[in-house]
């Protein structure tokens, strides 16, 4: 389906495309990512955008602005430096009714989803709308990422992801469905049919994302669709294993028993090393095991259960947005008895971010969960109070006798009082602490740890010597770039880019409001 593209039309500054989708999870990051990648490689300037993000998976740019980490991937996939005008307005959700609210990458507070979507929300679009005319400006194109599904006729009126920053920078859409989970025809129709005649203008066609089979059987009901709607299809992307690129949001999906995808190669070693990840609630930035799960002979799994942990070498206690809730699920689970056995018997474990912070003495908290004074599980020599200010920061040192880097995204500010120091926190036994996300990133830093954890778990696991997390994801985005490349009409997809909405496109009825 291939042909044409940047290279050979020559592209003008300013080009845009909003990359949408039929449901949550279709594909609008991965396919964002893919599209930076192929026109990178055409030698096109090319940045990432996407208005509002709800995600607890973030990450501190340079300048110390908080955003979401999709949008982090997608600017590494665009070879750019991420900043805060790629994702203006991030939502960390708290709970199932309110989110902490993060505009150009600081936290201005706290607010529930009615009172976002009642008002605050549409107060918004303007500045969303500068970030991406300053990213057009100083660009030859700009990928936007929608979030949901654009036909939420219960949100347009207050959108500034979709179909409201379409219309307002007049961005020609492409409609992404996830043809795995089935019904994509009726999702691709349903979509266009539930917009209003003004963003229906804007909608140019569709993209079919994990297809399996043979796509010859699959252009007829294409070549229908093309019928009802007067909208072609842009590409149809095979489905992709071992991806492993940055997922947006995992309050989306239950992680209970989850695997995170590895290579395929075999242990450098005699052993395998198992790494649990306890699944606690409002889980943030749990993209840090994926440096563990790209090591070859490491095997990573999500778990809720104590009895899960009994053949585990390393337990690792990821990030939370609920500290003091995550506390007390560990409790109610009986995980954090199972914790203090490993303690006690000198079996590794990690806590990271707001794992650490459970892990120490006590917890004072009048921020996030204002529960006041609790009590931590007591396995290291931390005591931690929530400031209202936010941590967000890029630091870097040596550890383990190693150069190490990360980066700091907390309200909690802990005061180690004992152990050895490890990077900011410190390390007891077998028990290590940490704010720093992305440590294990660095690849001797990561090696020398896993050394550390195979001693202390008695397991013969070597790690490989060569293993290079940032070639490995540089390569999975070259491989969402080759998706595109290959199974995409790239010829289509650049004037769409370069010359917006195709004209005339059909009304298909009964529209919306």
């Amino acid at each position: 389906m291939s042909g044409g593209g940047p290279g050979t039309t020559g592209g003008t500054r300013g080009g845009g495309l909003l990359v949408a989708g039929t449901t949550s999870d279709a594909g609008k990051s991965v396919v964002t990512a893919g599209i930076c990648r192929w026109l990178v490689r055409q030698g096109v300037k090319v940045a990432p955008f996407k208005g509002q993000n709800m995600s607890l998976n973030s990450f501190v740019t340079r300048e110390g602005a908080e955003i979401g980490r999709a949008q982090a991937m997608q600017a590494q996939a665009a070879r750019v430096e991420p900043t805060a005008l790629m994702n203006p307005v991030l939502l960390k959700p708290g709970g199932d009714r309110s989110s902490q609210v993060v505009l150009m990458g600081k936290p201005v507070g706290e607010m529930s989803a009615r009172g976002y979507h009642g008002g605050r929300q549409r107060d918004l679009l303007e500045p969303v709308l500068d970030c991406l005319q300053q990213l057009r400006d100083t660009h030859d194109a700009v990928i936007c990422e929608g979030a949901g599904s654009p036909a939420e006729i219960n949100l347009r009126r207050t959108d500034i992801v979709n179909m409201g920053v379409a219309r307002a920078a007049r961005l020609p859409v492409l409609v992404v469905g996830d043809i795995d989970r089935g019904g994509v025809f009726a999702q691709f129709f349903g979509t266009t049919a539930l917009l209003a005649p003004e963003d229906q203008e804007l909608v140019a066609g569709y993209l079919v994302n994990k297809f399996r089979g043979d796509v010859t059987l699959l252009e007829p009901g294409l070549d229908m669709l093309l019928g009802l709607t007067g909208r072609r299809t842009y590409g149809v992307l095979p489905y992709a294993h071992g991806l492993g690129i940055d997922e947006e949001d995992g309050l989306r999906l239950s992680l209970r028993g989850a695997v995170r995808e590895s290579v395929s190669a075999p242990p450098h070693g005699e052993d395998l090393l198992r790494v649990a990840v306890c699944a606690v609630p409002l889980m943030s930035n749990f993209t840090d095991v994926d440096a563990l799960a790209a090591e070859p002979g490491v095997l990573v799994r999500f778990v809720d259960r104590p009895e899960e942990l009994a053949d585990a070498d390393l337990v690792v206690v990821p990030g939370t947005r609920g500290t003091v809730k995550a506390l007390a699920w560990l409790r109610e689970r009986g995980l954090a008895g199972a914790l203090a056995r490993r303690a006690a018997e000198g079996r590794p474990v990690l806590g990271i971010c707001g794992g650490f912070q459970l892990l120490g003495e006590r917890i004072e908290d009048e921020v996030e969960s204002r529960a006041g004074l609790v009590d931590g599980l007591g396995l290291l020599p931390v005591r931690v109070r929530f400031a209202r200010e936010k941590t967000l920061a890029r630091p870097s040192g040596t550890a383990l006798g190693e150069p190490v880097e990360g980066y700091e995204i907390h309200h909690g500010v802990a005061e180690v009082l004992g152990g050895e120091p490890f990077l900011d926190g410190c390390r007891v036994g077998a028990v290590w602490g940490t704010h720093w996300h992305g440590s294990l990133e660095s690849d001797a830093f990561r090696r020398a740890f896993l050394r550390r954890v195979a001693e202390q778990s008695g397991r013969r696991f070597v790690p490989a010597p060569d293993t290079a997390f940032g070639t490995l994801r540089e390569e999975q985005l070259d491989r969402l770039g080759d998706l595109i490349e290959e199974h995409a009409d790239t010829g289509a997809l650049w004037k769409l880019i370069e010359n917006g909405p195709p004209a005339g496109l059909p009304f298909v009825p009964p529209g919306a409001p």
